[in-house]
């Protein structure tokens, strides 16, 4: 298998709010392998669809702990008080460290491989990656978390 081509910032895409799947389907089973092979080729510990160029609401995620989540249509239902700040970076934003605060506890609702709708409850860096995909899938971007100062600079940079 060869992995998908990344979507790199400040391509207008990554923007877009991808449509809701109506079910899974044996396309989007694809589209999950597709997409865990390219995570892990990239070494990355998630990845939502809009980065490979798909539209539609579909994360992957695993974080080496024997748990690889695969979701359509994951919606966060409940954040907790406690926030952490940690270091993100993000393969479709290459050489960017952005420190982002994030709720330490989620609980995503989405539809897993067999179309079934599973309540995931996850702590830690588990629920960062959740919360970091979902953004994505919504066009938010880990530069969008940046001060203005900070966007200023980046955009210089990029040449923007």
């Amino acid at each position: 298998m060869k992995p998908l081509e990344i979507v790199k910032y400040p391509d207008i895409q990554l923007r877009n709010r991808c449509k809701e799947l109506v079910e899974v389907t044996k396309k989007h089973l694809n589209i999950f392998k597709q997409m865990l092979f390219t995570m892990r080729n990239f070494s990355g510990i998630g990845l939502a669809a809009p980065q490979v160029g798909v539209f539609e609401r579909l994360i992957v995620a695993d974080i080496g702990k024997g748990q690889v989540i695969s979701l359509a249509n994951p919606k966060i239902i409940s954040l907790s008080e406690n926030i952490d700040s940690m270091v993100e970076g993000c393969l479709s934003v290459e050489n960017i460290s952005v420190k982002i605060k994030r709720p330490l506890n989620v609980i995503v609702k989405g539809l897993n491989e067999k179309g079934k709708m599973v309540e995931i409850k996850a702590e830690g860096l588990t629920a960062r990656v959740l919360q970091h995909e979902i953004d994505h899938l919504n066009g938010k971007l880990i530069i969008d978390y940046l001060s203005l100062l900070d966007k200023l600079r980046l955009n210089v940079r990029k040449g923007l």
